[in-house]
């Protein structure tokens, strides 16, 4: 599948409103999906938690979020819909994150992956992420290792940027 055009992806910020659609993508997405619950817990964060949407064609096709403490950002959830895939979606929040969490001060960032997840770590060393340690059994949908990865440097996220236009929103 050929990678989308970036100006027909919108990253905007995550809203309640979105959820019922981050949810299909989640759900779509993981064997252990996080659930409504989960999510509007981390609505009542806006200081600690942050989540970005991606929109593709008027749908919510992926979503990332981090936490920001003090100057790291630790990325809890990256999905792109299955149908969504290879298209560099994934690439483009990830970007658009890290620009987001180097504006707000974050000068590295983490995150966990599975360790069968080839291409998602592929994702993460072109970001410039690299493997600290291997969290055993971290996973409780079936105990597979998670590989700890760190970016100790996010200055090349806070040149300027130009993120694909916004959705304009219908009155």
């Amino acid at each position: 599948m050929k990678s989308v055009d970036r100006n027909q992806v919108t990253i905007t910020p995550m809203r309640m409103e979105d959820l019922d659609e981050v949810l299909w993508v989640e759900q779509s997405s993981f064997r252990d999906p996080w659930t409504r619950t989960l999510f509007e817990e981390e609505f009542k964060n806006p200081e600690l938690s942050h989540f970005l949407i991606a929109r593709y064609e008027d749908h919510v096709v992926g979503y990332i979020g981090f936490w920001l403490i003090q100057q790291e950002a630790h990325i809890t959830n990256l999905a792109v819909h299955p149908a969504f895939r290879r298209r560099k979606i994934g690439e483009i929040l990830a970007r658009a994150t890290l620009h987001l969490a180097c504006g707000m001060g974050a000068l590295r960032a983490t995150l966990e992956v599975r360790a069968s997840n080839d291409p998602a770590q592929g994702l993460y060393g072109k970001l410039g992420f690299a493997m600290a340690a291997i969290r055993r059994r971290y996973y409780a949908d079936n105990q597979e290792d998670a590989l700890v990865l760190w970016n100790d440097n996010l200055s090349p996220f806070c040149e300027p940027w130009e993120p694909p236009p916004p959705i304009s929103e219908t009155p």
